[in-house]
């Protein structure tokens, strides 16, 4: 069952209900007028509306901006509003909340340092945290912890949900605590874990001595020329402390019903520390990132190497499905998918590669739910056909 020596067990993410998304425009599309294979793009046009467009009604809240990469090329693609009230259209420079999407860039950080011999995936936690002494967390790796194998499961990881947040002194106090059971050894399996990625947060911010948004910042955003994404500070009303610029561009964030949830901008954590907020990115910026993942002819050769390494498979959990850093690999007829979904009750995220084709698709959604196996199992294998 393992794939190497770092492998462990996956298995997938609960899957998002599958159903209607609602919107509010007709969509949009942009196209650059240079690429050369008109006949390409109106196929891949076609594709693509014709998938997404049953899954949005008129006059019902939220919107959606999609990315693709293929050719070599990006082509946008957008639907709805950004926000009911001001009837503000969704573009491709609408700032979404990019929920657990954000663990891939995490994984680059990690990836990075194994690469430039500044970390190992086998370096336990506690080397990095003298402050972990749990017979159990003592146990964990660095590479566990960005392959989801660690174990770990606290109740910031599923529901019922807790109704307060928590401390990094209280954090460390849970894992302290934390006693595997048969069926959580660290390394055995692979237990999908919000809170195992702001431990290695936490790693990464004790081995570099710097803030995880300025590590992403200075070794991964701005090296791809990533300008409009950010892990922004959170304010005291929870809100993301961004730019006024950049605050004009963020979507109202909506639940499946199309209820308003939380203002423009917010955040959400159960971990009351820096840090600990989400990502904040647009269709554009995440269109640059798997161009970098899949192509990368214009990058840092390193940088390059690191988003490789991460797609990498690090532990099979059945014939079809596997688990990377952070990313996920599907295996479908003929064809190998590498991606990563996310979501919260208000935004949903959906990154997928098919690396074998230098093909991939982004899918952002200010609305909790949205059904991104729509582009796992259907656009991507009808793009890959192209």
């Amino acid at each position: 069952m393992q794939a190497n020596v770092t492998s462990v067990i996956s298995e997938m993410r609960a899957r998002l209900r599958v159903g209607t998304m609602a919107f509010a425009l007709i969509a949009t599309v942009t196209m650059p007028s240079a690429l050369a294979d008109s006949d390409m793009v109106a196929q891949m046009n076609d594709i693509v509306t014709t998938e997404l467009a049953p899954t949005m009604k008129a006059g019902e809240p939220g919107g959606l901006a999609v990315a693709v990469y293929a050719g070599g090329h990006l082509e946008f693609f957008t639907y709805g509003l950004a926000d009911e009230a001001t009837k503000r259209p969704v573009t491709p420079d609408t700032l979404f909340n990019l929920a657990s999407l954000r663990k891939t860039f995490e994984a680059t950080l990690v990836a990075l340092g194994t690469l430039r011999g500044e970390l190992s995936l086998d370096d336990p936690v506690t080397k990095y945290l003298p402050e972990l002494h749990g017979d159990t967390i003592k146990r964990v790796t660095v590479g566990q912890l960005v392959t989801h194998t660690s174990g770990l499961l606290l109740p910031t990881d599923h529901p019922p949900w807790p109704n307060v947040t928590f401390t990094q002194a209280q954090f460390f106090d849970m894992l302290n605590a934390w006693t595997s059971g048969a069926k959580q050894e660290p390394g055995k399996q692979r237990i999908y874990t919000h809170a195992g990625y702001v431990l290695l947060q936490l790693v990464l911010e004790r081995r570099y001595g710097r803030p995880i948004e300025t590590l992403v910042s200075e070794r991964i955003l701005k090296p791809l020329g990533m300008n409009s994404t950010v892990i922004p500070e959170r304010a005291p009303d929870n809100r993301a402390m961004m730019s006024a610029e950049m605050m004009q561009r963020v979507a109202q964030g909506y639940s499946y019903s199309g209820t308003a949830i939380g203002p423009i901008g917010g955040v959400q954590s159960y971990f009351d520390f820096p840090g600990t907020e989400q990502m904040f990115s647009s269709a554009r910026d995440l269109g640059t990132f798997i161009a970098a993942c899949l192509d990368g002819a214009a990058i840092d050769p390193e940088l390059r190497a690191a988003l490789r390494m991460t797609q990498q498979e690090r532990f099979r959990v059945d014939e079809k499905f596997g688990q990377g850093m952070a990313w996920e690999t599907v295996r479908l007829d003929g064809l190998t998918v590498v991606d990563k979904p996310g979501g919260l009750n208000n935004a949903s995220g959906y990154l997928g590669l098919v690396p074998a084709r230098k093909l991939g698709i982004v899918l952002l959604a200010n609305r909790g739910e949205y059904p991104h196996e729509i582009a796992r199992y259907k656009i991507l294998p009808a793009l890959s056909r192209l």
